[in-house]
C-alpha cells in the first residue's frame, strides 16, 4: 500500500463525509463505542474546566466529552461533519464549534484537555511539529492530551504508532506520558503537562 505524501487536504474529508455521513461507523460500531468508552475511562480528572478536542468529526465522542468539560470547543475541517456534530450536541450549548485546518489553524486559548481521537496519522512529520508547537503553548499546568488511534494498515501519511510516537517525542519537554494502553486495534496514551 502506498502511504500518502502530504497531509491530507481538507477536501479529502468534505467528499469522504459527502459520500457517506458516518464513513467510520461511529454512531454503530460496538468497537467505536467501547472504544469511547475506554477514552472516557482513561481521564484523569472527572471534569475539565476547558477543553478541545481535535477532529470531531459528526459529534459522537464530543456528546460523550462534553458531560465531562464545563466548556469545549471541537474542531474540524469538514463543515458537513460540522453541521451533524452540532445538531447530534444541540442541547449542550457549552460546547462550541468551528471549522479548522490544523495545524495550519488553530483557536487561541488554553486548555486543560485536549483529545487528538483517530487525527494524527493524517499528518506528516512536519505538520506534527506544528502541532506540537501549539499544544505547548496551548496547555494548561496540569492538561492533559488524549491519543487515540487506530492500528490497521492505511494509505495515511503515518501508521499510528509513527505518529504518535513522533508527537510524543516532540513534545517530551513538556509532556509526560500517563497513560498508555493497547488492544490488537488501537493504541490509547494520555500525556500529562507538569502542574
Amino acid at each position: 500500500m502506498t502511504r500518502a505524501t502530504h497531509s491530507l487536504p481538507p477536501e479529502y474529508f468534505t467528499e469522504l463525509y459527502a459520500s457517506n455521513p458516518d464513513p467510520w461507523g461511529f454512531t454503530t460500531s460496538a468497537y467505536e463505542q467501547a472504544k469511547y468508552e475506554a477514552t472516557l475511562a482513561a481521564l484523569g480528572r472527572p471534569r475539565y474546566p476547558e477543553a478541545l478536542e481535535v477532529g470531531c468529526s459528526i459529534g459522537v465522542l464530543t456528546r460523550r466529552l462534553a458531560e465531562r468539560c464545563e466548556a469545549l470547543l471541537a474542531l474540524d475541517v469538514a463543515e458537513n461533519a460540522l453541521t451533524a456534530a452540532r445538531a447530534r450536541c444541540a442541547d449542550s450549548p457549552h460546547v462550541d464549534f468551528l471549522r479548522a485546518a490544523v495545524p495550519a489553524e488553530w483557536p487561541p486559548g488554553r486548555f486543560d484537555l485536549v483529545v487528538i481521537s483517530e487525527v494524527l496519522y493524517f499528518f506528516t512529520p512536519g505538520d506534527l511539529a506544528a502541532l506540537a508547537a501549539h499544544l505547548a503553548a496551548a496547555l494548561k499546568p496540569g492538561a492533559e492530551v488524549v491519543l487515540v488511534h487506530w492500528l490497521g494498515e492505511t494509505n495515511y501519511p503515518l501508521s499510528a504508532d509513527e505518529a504518535v510516537e513522533t508527537l510524543i517525542g516532540l513534545t517530551r519537554d513538556r509532556l509526560a506520558p500517563a497513560h498508555q494502553s493497547r488492544t490488537e486495534r488501537y493504541r490509547l496514551d494520555v500525556l500529562r503537562a507538569p502542574a
